[in-house]
């Protein structure tokens, strides 16, 4: 299967890819989280939602491994670096209490994924410390298990988690596509940056592809089905 893409086409098979959904988290992608208090407007992140979810259904109408992934940190906040706690200037810092309980906390409402994306009973939802996907967690354990080579990877923010695990993805050999209406950031011209920092120099990182390039070739392969 082909998907016109930046560089140029992004070839995948369906049963060794893997739909990874970045963090679409409510501290994340709605008021009163985690985001709004680093003076965000998380609107701008919420513009990925309807794509996302044209994206998703497809993906799970051709029983395609979807993976979701939250950043947060256990209750006692062992597994957050000092540097990581204390940076920044926020309202509220992580493990703060907060309108949707305490910030950036495994377990807490804040935490999960919006009920827009919410996962499905099955598909694996992979809790990781920090920016990317691999550290600290068991996601490329998972990855091998189910077989996958190829990465479809959309969510937020396309700047922090999404480059830092495709960057990741990329040195462990993984063929990783971006979707450029599907990832998001708090910064307009960070998320157009970041983009185009992954498919330079013919496809550094990976490829880049509206959702709309990818849907066209699945539909194309769920008809033939």
């Amino acid at each position: 299967m082909i998907v016109d893409a930046n560089p140029g086409p992004y070839s995948f098979d369906p049963a060794t890819t893997a739909l990874v959904i970045i963090d679409m988290q409510r501290d994340f992608c709605e008021p009163e989280g985690f985001g709004e208090t680093l003076g965000n407007d998380v609107s701008l992140l919420r513009s990925v939602i309807p794509p996302l979810q044209q994206v998703l259904a497809t993906a799970r109408a051709l029983g395609m491994t979807v993976i979701h992934t939250r950043e947060g940190h256990v209750p006692d906040l062992s597994d957050c670096p000092p540097a990581k706690l204390n940076r920044g200037n926020p309202s509220l810092r992580i493990g703060d209490p907060g309108p949707k309980g305490r910030i950036l906390i495994r377990g807490e409402y804040g935490h999960d994924i919006i009920d827009e994306l919410a996962p499905l009973p099955g598909e694996p939802v992979v809790d990781k410390p920090g920016k990317g996907s691999f550290h600290g967690t068991g996601f490329g354990d998972l990855l091998r298990e189910k077989g996958i080579s190829s990465l479809i990877v959309a969510g937020v923010t396309t700047e922090v988690c999404v480059h830092t695990t495709v960057r990741e993805a990329n040195d462990r050999g993984y063929e990783c596509l971006v979707l450029s209406d599907c990832t998001g950031s708090y910064f307009p011209e960070f998320h157009r940056v970041a983009l185009e920092m992954i498919a330079a120099q013919g496809g550094i990182f990976g490829w880049v592809a509206p959702s709309s390039a990818l849907l066209a070739a699945l539909e194309s392969q769920e008809v033939v089905a």
